[in-house]
Formats: C-alpha cells, structure tokens, sequence
C-alpha cells in the first residue's frame, strides 16, 4: 500500500502511477489551534506500507504530519511501514562544530523510528555518515546515476565536473569518471548559515565548461560565489548547475536568474510550485527509480544497483 503525505503528494501520484496501483487514502486535517490529525481511511492491518513524505519550507509541519501518520499506521497493525522521504529533513545539522550543537539529523532518525517507521528511503544524505545515525534500515539512494545520463547525452566539450566544496569532491569524481571529464572544487570558507565566501578553484578551469555539482541548492549563495570564482579562473561563462535537492529559499531563484546559468538541472525530491521555476530549469524526475525500489523491497530483492 502506498500513502501520500501532503508534501508532494504530485510525486507520490507519479510513483503510484509508474507502479500500476493506485494511491490508498489518507485524511489529514489540522484543528482550529493548529494541531494535525492523519489517518489512514483503508485498512493496513498485516498489510506491508510505504509512506512518501518529503520535506519543504514547512519542514516542521511536513515532519510532524508524518509522525502522526506513523503512529496511526502502527497502531492500526501494518506488518511493515516504510517511509520514503527524498529529502531528509535536517541532513546539514550532522555533527557538532561549534560548542553546544545538536545532532538534529540524528534525533529525526530517532523521532522517526519512535513514531513507527521500520524502514527509510531517502536520496543524497549531505553526508555518508549520517547513515549511521539509524538503528533500523536505510536505503540511501544516488542520483548520480541519473545525472551521467544527462550528461552524457549533452555531449559537452571540455568539460570539468565542479564541486563547490572540498566535502562534495568524491561525489564529483564519480561522475567525472563516467562522463570522461575533468575535476576541479572550491575551497571556500562559510561565515554563517547561509552565507558562504568562495575562496579559491583547486584545479584546471581556463576555457573549460564547467558543471557545478552540488547534493543541496538553499539560498544559492554558495553556487553562485561559485560561478563566479570559476569565471575569474578563467572558465567559459556558458556555464551548467546540477544538484539533487531543489530547495531554493529566497533568494535562490533570483540568483539563480542573475547568474545566468546555461541550464540548471534538478530532480523532483521536492516539489517546485510555479513562481520557483524559471528559464533554463531542467527537472529530471526520480519517480521510475523510487517505483523500482518500492517494487523490490516490497519482493524482497535487492535494491543495491539501483541505489548506485
């Protein structure tokens, strides 16, 4: 049985429909004093359940809504409940870098097996060591996969994979090897919470194309400093962003525009209403692979050459 949270119910009806099954119903409401109410209308009882709830800039109510989801769904007997969120609410907030910090990435995981959850499905973690934070599976998917394809099918002239931080250089490498690219990063230093000040190209740039490879695009601040330290090293200003995680708070969509990229290229993991969209914009949609993975943890085969 697959539900939909309210988040992004137009993926879950595209995961639903690529399946060949249809979306079971859900009711979800909110009290006069802003509390929610989410159950599940059909009957779960002994039945194997997988919830699609990503996250977007009402994090805490998209967070909240499931975790009552996932109470409801435990104590009406579902034999397995699996939630799939594409995007994993706090990701960045993995370690303590400053006194006094919380780990939020690890009490989601916490909150979320409490509430119910037996299993998760996410894509790109900020970092590999937030699988650790779960006591329980995680599948965590990559995207990489599909953005190879992508480019492959450009057939861009020298071009250099280009990681916007020294964390993100592995990911980058990847997908130069695959698309027969040169690699470059951004040695940068980040002076508050979303702010960041580009400091310096590692690597060879001068006439090149680059394509920015990052896993999060927030407020686009830290890709457009990008942009324009690979500029002043000399790279050609027809220039590509690929990233996973299509957040854009403002100011993103603005800077983006403004930077002028040639394309920028993102999946659906979250849902882009009208006014976040803009010239350029390229959406691949993750829906056939989460379709597959649903598919075969439902049977019980592997998943991990899809998850690559």
């Amino acid at each position: 049985m697959i539900f939909s949270g309210s988040s992004h119910g137009d993926l879950a009806a595209a995961i639903a429909k690529k399946m060949g099954v249809p979306l079971s119903k859900t009711q979800i409401s909110r009290f006069a004093c802003g509390e929610t109410y989410a159950r599940p209308i059909e009957t779960v009882r002994g039945r194997d359940v997988f919830i699609i709830q990503t996250t977007t800039h009402d994090v805490n109510e998209n967070l909240m809504e499931l975790f009552i989801m996932l109470d409801a769904l435990k104590r009406s007997f579902a034999s397995k409940i699996h939630v799939v969120m594409p995007y994993y609410a706090y990701s960045r907030q993995d370690r303590v870098s400053v006194p006094r910090e919380p780990i939020s990435a690890k009490l989601v995981a916490d909150l979320l097996s409490t509430a119910g959850a037996d299993h998760v499905i996410t894509m790109n973690l900020h970092s590999g060591q937030e699988q650790g934070f779960f006591d329980y599976p995680v599948d965590n998917l990559s995207s990489y996969g599909l953005f190879v394809d992508y480019l492959k099918k450009k057939k861009l002239k020298d071009m250099v994979i280009v990681s916007p931080d020294a964390g993100g250089a592995k990911e980058a490498k990847k997908v130069a090897d695959e698309v027969g690219a040169g690699i470059a990063f951004i040695h940068k230093h980040r002076v508050a919470f979303n702010v960041s000040k580009a400091m310096e190209v590692i690597g060879n740039v001068k006439g090149k194309t680059c394509v920015i490879y990052d896993d999060i695009i927030d407020t686009g601040g830290s890709v457009c400093n990008a942009r324009e330290a690979l500029i002043k090293a000399g790279a050609n200003k027809e220039m590509y962003l690929i990233a996973t995680h299509p957040v854009f708070s403002d100011p993103a969509v603005q800077r983006l525009k403004d930077a002028k990229f040639k394309e920028v290229v993102v999946t659906d993991s979250v849902p882009l209403p009208k006014e976040k969209q803009f010239p350029g914009l390229k959406v691949i949609s993750i829906a056939p692979m989460m379709a597959k993975i649903i598919e075969n943890v439902h049977s019980d085969r592997s998943v991990s050459q899809i998850i690559k």
